[in-house]
């Protein structure tokens, strides 16, 4: 699994780049916004690697907030890689949380390919979505993400495991997986 490249831009494209590295040359799917970040010859991309039967293919992020916004998009049934990108597109990681927050439909369906119905579903499956800038506090929001999906794989509910999770004071995923497990438990 691709998790990260650096490497020199030989061909740069609003939705794509070709990154050279070490002599091989990889096909890079980019934002629109990580497009316009993208000063340098030689860069260092955060990568999520989406491979399936007929197809492989890296996806490339400059910021962290923007990768975690589009893993978490591509979780949501009925939208794939180019709907995520076209989302990380239209949106920055604050903008969309906003949008979320909010509960803006009107600006959900802004994005290209995204209708009333999809975007209905986007701000029920991505309720809690918050994008933290404060480093310290980011950490804390993937230890959360990271329990979260822990505690979904052993069947509990999202709704009920964000619930419990916005009440533990722990800071570390193991902690908070252990203390949110005692309050599962109590149900």
């Amino acid at each position: 699994m691709i998790v990260g490249l650096e490497g020199e831009v030989v061909k740069k494209e609003p939705t794509f780049l070709y990154l050279k590295v070490n002599g091989i040359t990889y096909k890079v799917n980019i934002s629109l916004n990580c497009y316009s970040l993208i000063k340098d010859k030689i860069i260092s991309l955060n990568i999520t690697q989406i491979i399936k039967e007929d197809s492989n293919s890296l996806y490339g992020f400059l910021d962290i907030n923007e990768q975690y916004l589009f893993e978490e998009v591509i979780k949501i049934n009925g939208v794939g890689p180019s709907t995520a990108l076209a989302i990380c597109s239209t949106f920055t990681p604050q903008s969309f949380s906003y949008a979320v927050a909010n509960q803006d439909i009107n600006m959900i369906k802004k994005v290209p390919g995204i209708g009333p119905k999809s975007a209905k579903r986007i701000l029920v499956e991505l309720g809690d979505f918050i994008i933290d800038t404060n480093q310290s506090q980011n950490s804390l929001t993937i230890a959360k993400n990271e329990a979260l999906m822990a505690l979904e794989s052993l069947g509990f509910k999202k709704e009920t495991i964000n619930r419990v999770l916005n009440r533990c004071s722990s800071t570390t995923t193991s902690e908070l997986v252990k203390e949110a497990l005692k309050e599962l438990g109590k149900r």
